[in-house]
């Protein structure tokens, strides 16, 4: 009798368990978006980005892949599903194989934007193996999220702020400067803008008082005058408007179309943020 049992009962478990198995496996294929066919780069499965913004990033890092074989991805989803976005991040990045094998030098960028349902934004840099030297956490956290990224997703202007941070990537990654030296700049743009604007204050107050005094004679508050726009065009060389275009970085032009992706290996390296 006991044997009969066994034999009714073990079977009935072991389907429960691969039935399991198989709903568990499709529910993870529902939460992570299938590697595109044909192959690309950049990937909105949002629609916040247009059709022209989306072929512009697409050339771009296109371009740097065939001339470097590094390759930085983004991926735009309307759900993380509960993970977190580092989480998400490494497994999708994973999951796509991006970056060379053996190189492990894939880059993904994963943003969920911020919609009206009262749910948080989320994005995430992922560093591959190989480029984690690179661009180290620190920089990917402090630098290029805070300077490049969040002041754009902010105000929902996602191409400004992902074309921004796949610049200074590609020049990190093809070592036209290193993170030390882009840190640095950052700083030193950062601290600028308040003493800028002391400064364009100070002007103005010069030409008011100049026009109050104009008894003074030409000499007089032309001297002023000449000595504070002298002290802006020395400052106003140093800092710029905050962006990084004088790092080339490449792109631009029809690169004429991504190959794929090389099965590139994700260790833990990158950092995120929400807004």
């Amino acid at each position: 009798m006991k044997y009969i049992l066994n034999r009714l009962i073990v079977p009935r478990f072991l389907l429960i368990a691969v039935l399991l198995f198989i709903f568990a496996g499709a529910k993870a294929a529902d939460e992570f978006p299938a590697r595109p066919e044909p192959p690309h780069l950049v990937n909105d499965f949002t629609g916040i980005l247009s059709a022209s913004q989306v072929r512009a990033l697409e050339n771009k890092l296109d371009a740097f892949n065939q001339k470097t074989s590094t390759q930085i991805a983004i991926v735009i989803v309307k759900d993380i599903f509960g993970y977190d976005k580092g989480d998400y991040a490494f497994k999708l990045a994973e999951k796509w194989g991006i970056g060379q094998k053996g190189k492990n030098n894939g880059i993904l960028i994963l943003v969920k934007p911020k919609f009206d349902n009262g749910e948080t934004g989320k994005f995430f840099i992922a560093v591959g193996y190989g480029l984690e030297g690179a661009v180290p956490d620190i920089t990917a956290r402090k630098t290029i999220i805070a300077a490049e990224m969040m002041p754009s997703f902010k105000v929902n202007d996602y191409y400004t702020g992902l074309d921004r941070a796949t610049t200074v990537l590609m020049s990190l990654t093809a070592g036209e400067f290193t993170a030390d030296q882009y840190d640095e700049k950052v700083s030193k743009h950062s601290a600028f803008p308040g003493f800028a604007i002391l400064l364009v204050i100070f002007v103005v107050f010069m030409l008011f008082n100049r026009n109050r005094n104009q008894t003074v004679g030409a000499n007089g508050g032309g001297g002023s005058l000449l000595g504070s726009l002298w002290l802006l065009s020395m400052f106003g060389g140093r800092g710029g408007g905050g962006s990084w275009n004088d790092f080339s970085g490449g792109g631009g032009g029809d690169s004429g179309g991504f190959g794929g992706f090389g099965g590139g290996s994700f260790g833990g390296g990158g950092a995120g943020g929400e807004w």
